[in-house]
């Protein structure tokens, strides 16, 4: 938009104010954040605007900088818009670079916007002086200094177009203090250009008929999704490209709500604890069709004997992940809701029964060896998979879910259900013990109107436990399930596995979950035995606002199949 467009709209304002005004203009309506003396301005301008007539943005007060990153993620992940965190400087900002990685790392659309000390007294180690854009950019898709209130319309404006156009990623703000007190001539500004970034490059035309001619000359196509499909909102395209060729896919840990669980031509999760057909069908296809994921190591096992029989075709909207770690025949740089219909046009009417058909022995393999002993066990303490199962057969099917990381991620992304896209949060690339929490607060702020459920081990639990005081303020209706087995379990499996049952450090003394529930005036059950599960998940499910339910785990239970490291993906081990 022009400028001379907003004639008659100047007035005279503070640089903290004008922030409110640049976030209203980009439709924010939930902002995380923890004040301090370097952001107080804003926090000044920020009180008109979240009560009476003005308001328009719901402040959460968060109890840890850390969280507000992570909730400003989860709102990302569920709503598709970009997620704001507002904190002040020094230990405030430094608290966030977690999230700020681990938005980097998924791709997540987040804004960071810290406070900073005057310009006058940045390079003096004034009082909690940190020099936040060199820090946060190894870490950021874009960071800068707002040293000037006349640059903040810009700068936001700027900063939202970046964090949410092609690629999605975070972008931090430091907002000097002499900015935020500073008085200018308000002026919108909407940036939809940046020279020198293209977020949407355009699919090369021969690219999209190589890769056609390829899926059309295939006896053994395999599909791998990723979160990019969820990103660009290409649920319906991924289907009709699959359904026309008849082509099998397998899903991401982030790409899982991308397809649904029940859809035919699902076979599963990749990766190192995926399923077991679709990890070693990966070693027997003819043509591999990569579409919005990056070929993680966790995916690809030992990436120098992977997938070598096959020819790969990357579609993906970022240029450098073409070639990173897998070598494509065929690359289609595009965004995907744009380069998926493009090739399913050229693509003949197909069926791969045969093909598809060879899985079904190895999904049974696996639900014999697997499945059925870790969800429906008939003796012994409770385990991981029963108490996911449990949940997820009485979640309703719009349901979020938000996991922490470690054996209850694992456990919880393989046995949950997804029937809506956007439906899961997870730490995949960074791996952050902590996130799920928060994220789930944020999830419940971005689809109000949605079941959130959280699965977290009781180590990830007590890393972000602060934000209980979160959820007791807001009455945040999140559904917190601590899998408790005393041990921080994932590192105690490989300790296990391949450090001769060295338990170093991984037994846990906890405390007394009921007293913290009891603490925050959160409703709380405690599960021992898999007879009371199935009532105890329906109290969880069916009481109003948060719940916590702790349910005592078998101690040595184990996340199966699972790729060694280092190992191909096709060595998959379906017992200990």
């Amino acid at each position: 938009m022009k400028n001379n467009e907003y004639k008659g709209l100047r007035d005279r304002i503070t640089g903290a104010k004008a922030l409110m005004r640049a976030l209203k203009a980009e439709g924010v309506k939930t902002i995380f954040g923890y004040p301090g003396g370097s952001i107080m301005p804003v926090y000044d301008a920020l009180f008109d605007y979240t009560r009476g007539e003005k308001k328009c943005f719901d402040h959460i007060l968060v109890r840890h900088e850390q969280g507000a990153t992570h909730a400003a993620e989860g709102y990302a992940r569920v709503s598709g818009e970009v997620g704001v965190a507002l904190v002040t400087s020094g230990p405030g900002v430094t608290n966030t670079l977690t999230g700020i990685a681990d938005a980097m790392l998924d791709s997540t659309p987040i804004v960071v916007i810290a406070g900073q000390v005057p310009i006058s007294a940045l390079g003096t180690d004034a009082f909690q002086e940190v020099d936040l854009v060199g820090v946060a950019q190894p870490i950021s898709k874009w960071s800068y200094q707002i040293r000037r209130a006349e640059d903040i319309a810009w700068a936001v404006s700027r900063a939202f177009y970046i964090a949410r156009s092609g690629r999605p990623g975070p972008v931090v703000l430091d907002f000097a203090r002499n900015a935020q007190v500073e008085e200018i001539d308000w002026e919108p500004q909407k940036v939809d250009y940046v020279r020198s970034y293209e977020p949407y490059p355009k699919a090369s035309e021969a690219a999209i008929r190589e890769a056609a001619e390829l899926i059309n000359n295939a006896k053994c196509p395999l599909a791998l999704v990723g979160q990019g499909v969820e990103l660009g909102n290409a649920q319906q395209e991924l289907k009709a490209f699959l359904e026309k060729a008849d082509i099998p896919a397998g899903r991401t840990m982030l790409g899982l709500s991308a397809l649904p669980s029940n859809h035919p031509l699902n076979v599963g999760m990749l990766g190192m604890h995926g399923n077991y057909a679709v990890n070693l069908k990966e070693q027997q296809c003819d043509v591999l069709i990569a579409i919005g994921m990056r070929f993680s190591d966790r995916v690809t096992g030992n990436v120098n004997h992977y997938a070598k029989q096959a020819k790969v075709i990357h579609l993906d909207i970022d240029p450098s992940e073409i070639d990173k770690n897998v070598k494509t025949d065929v690359a289609v740089v595009a965004d995907c809701k744009e380069s998926l219909p493009a090739i399913t046009a050229l693509l003949k009417e197909n069926k791969h029964q045969e093909w598809r058909d060879s899985f079904k022995e190895l999904d049974e393999k696996e639900r014999t060896k697997v499945i059925e002993p870790a969800i429906h066990p008939q003796d012994g303490p409770l385990l991981m998979g029963e108490v996911v199962n449990a949940v997820a057969e009485q979640s309703p099917d719009n349901t979020v879910l938000v996991t922490d990381v470690g054996q209850n991620q694992l456990f919880a992304t393989r046995y949950f259900k997804y029937h809506h896209h956007r439906s899961i949060c997870t730490s995949g690339g960074l791996g952050t013990m902590g996130y799920g929490m928060p994220a789930a607060i944020g999830a419940t702020f971005a689809a109000p109107e949605r079941p959130v459920v959280c699965f977290m081990g009781d180590g990830g639990f007590q890393m972000c436990i602060e934000e209980l005081g979160t959820i007791m303020e807001w009455k945040v209706p999140v559904k917190l399930i601590i899998l408790n087995n005393n041990y921080l379990g994932n590192v105690r499996q490989w300790q296990d596995m391949f450090w001769m049952r060295r338990k170093s450090f991984t037994k846990m003394m906890n405390p007394c979950y009921e007293l913290i529930a009891q603490g925050y005036g959160i409703p709380y059950r405690a599960v021992t035995d898999r007879k009371d599960l199935a009532e105890a998940v329906e109290q969880m499910l069916t009481t109003d606002g948060p719940f916590i339910l702790e349910c005592a785990i078998k101690e040595d239970d184990d996340v199966l199949p699972m790729t060694p490291p280092g190992m191909n993906v096709d060595e998959m081990m379906l017992e200990v």
